[in-house]
């Protein structure tokens, strides 16, 4: 009796009591650090509320939408698309992103996947035509980072931010693979004549180099041997000038016993036969060297 008659005097007090923790059971929020809490009122935006303790209106404010801030990945797409040289390609692209304003997410875009993954296959198809395969192929990372920068243009507007988008690999039909290895390897025999051809060709020009080095050197070697001669013709000549006509006999004289010396080198196996003067050349020389002394 005691009990339902403190019940029965204090029941005001405790139903305010109760309303009072369900309005701070109901008024307080705690967001976790890898979300973000979207609040409305009366079906209007209030509030975006960020991790830590946040508070609410009760029964005022709802919490409507909670939204995850960590980085996420799209499946690993495929798409075709066709260059301008008129080339069917099949490419794969892979793309992360995070949501940084989910005020903008939720309320301007429903799929969000799916919104990102057909913007990303129109932005690759669009690039891709504006290039050959050739540029494809080796300008992967440029064109890498012209569809990742149009996806971040984008997908501004929806309170996404796109941390990656990568071209991971651009596949050609077997039709247009043999005729690309086709014509590889007739690029590689051209390259390979033209080497050769050049090879020749230096060949060639060293060769005739080295034929014009020889015919100078042996030119210059003529004129050294001119020069010599030339001064020696004028040293006889000055000795003739200066000793008359004995000088002369006896240079001749000199010549004379030289070429007889010449004629006699040998194994001493052979048979000179010398004209009768050959023999006075010798008594020559010695009677003008007798002279001269």
């Amino acid at each position: 009796m005691d009990i339902e008659a403190f019940l029965g005097g204090n029941a005001v007090f405790l139903a305010i009591a109760a309303f009072v923790i369900l309005c701070i059971f109901l008024g307080v929020r705690i967001v976790p650090q890898s979300e973000k809490h979207v609040v409305e009122r009366f079906g209007r935006l209030r509030a975006v509320l960020g991790p830590g303790i946040n508070f609410v209106v009760p029964f005022l404010d709802r919490v409507r939408h909670k939204v995850s801030v960590l980085e996420r990945q799209l499946p690993t797409a495929h798409q075709d698309a066709i260059t301008t040289d008129n080339v069917l390609v099949k490419v794969e692209t892979s793309v992360f992103y995070r949501i940084t304003e989910p005020e903008k997410t939720v309320y301007r875009i429903r799929d969000v996947d799916a919104a990102i993954a057909t913007t990303v296959a129109g932005i690759v198809r669009s690039e891709i035509g504006k290039m050959e395969l050739d540029q494809v192929q080796s300008n992967r990372t440029g064109l890498t980072a012209q569809i990742r920068e149009q996806v971040r243009a984008m997908v501004d507007d929806w309170g996404i931010e796109v941390t990656r988008a990568e071209l991971l690999d651009v596949n050609l039909d077997e039709a247009t693979r043999a005729a690309m290895l086709q014509q590889l390897n007739a690029e590689r025999a051209r390259r390979a004549q033209v080497t050769e051809a050049e090879g020749k060709k230096r060949a060639v020009e060293l060769n005739a180099d080295a034929e014009l080095y020889a015919a100078e050197q042996e030119a210059k070697a003529r004129r050294i041997l001119a020069d010599a001669e030339a001064y020696a013709t004028g040293v006889i000549a000055e000795a003739i000038k200066m000793n008359g006509l004995e000088a002369a006999q006896y240079q001749v004289a000199l010549k004379q016993v030289e070429a007889l010396a010449e004629v006699a080198k040998g194994e001493g196996k052979q048979t000179i036969l010398l004209p009768a003067h050959a023999l006075d050349a010798f008594t020559d020389a010695f009677k003008l060297l007798k002279g001269r002394g």
